[in-house]
């Protein structure tokens, strides 16, 4: 999966949002999101784009040695208010 800053990706969105490639999008070199294209509406095509999130994520916290905790701090994914 390609990684890219938040401005590369503001910059060259056309470009990402026509591709077919997941990227992480970066802030300060600390991922804030990613993008998965869906090229269908149907909702086949949207569950086959959460798996691919999730064998995404699955892989990026292999490589990174992180669990599933330290990524939710790292991208601030609390529920509470």
């Amino acid at each position: 999966m390609k990684s890219v800053g938040i401005r590369e990706f503001r910059d060259k969105a056309s470009h990402y949002l026509a591709s077919d490639e997941a990227i992480a999008v970066k802030r300060h070199g600390k991922i804030v999101g990613f993008y998965l294209p869906v090229r269908d509406s149907e909702e086949g095509e949207v569950q086959a784009a959460l798996m691919r999130l999730s064998r995404t994520v699955e892989t990026a916290l292999a490589q990174s040695g992180w669990d599933e905790e330290k990524l939710s701090q790292a991208l601030d994914l609390s529920m509470s208010d």
